[in-house]
């Protein structure tokens, strides 16, 4: 089972190198952040007449989260529990049923948190511990399950190319990263460095100051994995070379393989 997670930055604009990407890549399911779009303006024919099932729960020109699977989607939810009154458009449950194994997929978008600190930085924080709390959940399940997405945290400053620029940002400051990391230590697997060691990889390059060009970039796309999901892991790799097509995503794909 190949699992995607892709930052497409607005449907729209992105739905012809998506679907380009999804021709090519195969995946089985693609989580997908930034859709920027209501549910009823998502273009789902385009996705439906390539085999897969669409869910979303999107928001208008903002943020937006949805799951693509040529595999069937059961019990689907929508929003991260935890506040009622958060009506941001940033996560996506559902489990997905392979032919030996159903995994739960939770596909999240988290809040940049710039400027910071400030309002948008509380919000990120406290989103985050709502996000450990659902972790805890997840893991109590003893189940194969992979929450993925746009984590808009630098774990650690061999994820960036220049770590220096990013000490005061929100993606890099302290407390996100001990945010980050009291997840993981919760027993989950960051599907990357499982297979992949050493600097260098990145998922992100700015549209400004020719990053992508100078390979200035970061590693904020993860896929974290609980126990069950792990042992299944077989690999995982970035898509980079997507970054230097026509109108790209300021985001490219990084996706796993699970014998599921």
């Amino acid at each position: 089972m190949k699992i995607a997670t892709f930052n497409i930055n607005g449907i729209k604009a992105r739905h012809a190198a998506l679907c380009d990407w999804l021709d090519e890549a195969q995946p089985d399911v693609a989580l997908l952040q930034e859709i920027k779009s209501v549910d009823d303006g998502f273009p789902r024919d385009l996705f439906e007449d390539r085999g897969y099932n669409v869910e979303t729960h999107g928001q208008k020109g903002f943020n937006g989260v949805a799951i693509l699977s040529k595999l069937p989607l059961e019990d689907v939810s929508r929003g991260l529990p935890g506040d009622e009154g958060d009506e941001q458009a940033r996560w996506i449950e559902a489990t997905v049923v392979g032919e030996q194994a159903a995994v739960r997929l939770c596909g999240l978008y988290l809040p940049n948190g710039n400027p910071a600190p400030g309002p948008k930085y509380d919000y990120k924080l406290s989103w985050m511990k709502r996000l450990e709390e659902r972790a805890k959940a997840l893991l109590l399940q003893e189940e194969p399950a992979i929450m993925a997405g746009d984590y808009n945290v630098i774990p650690q400053d061999g994820d960036a190319a220049r770590p220096e620029a990013w000490r005061e940002d929100a993606l890099a400051r302290p407390e996100s990263r001990r945010a980050f990391r009291k997840i993981m230590n919760l027993g989950f697997t960051d599907a990357f460095r499982a297979r992949t060691q050493g600097p260098g990889h990145y998922t992100f390059w700015d549209y400004q100051a020719a990053a992508w060009d100078r390979n200035d970039g970061i590693r904020i796309d993860h896929l974290l994995l609980t126990p069950q999901a792990a042992d299944l892991l077989t690999d995982c790799r970035i898509d980079k070379d997507i970054r230097n097509r026509p109108k790209p995503s300021d985001h490219v794909p990084i996706w796993v393989e699970l014998d599921a």
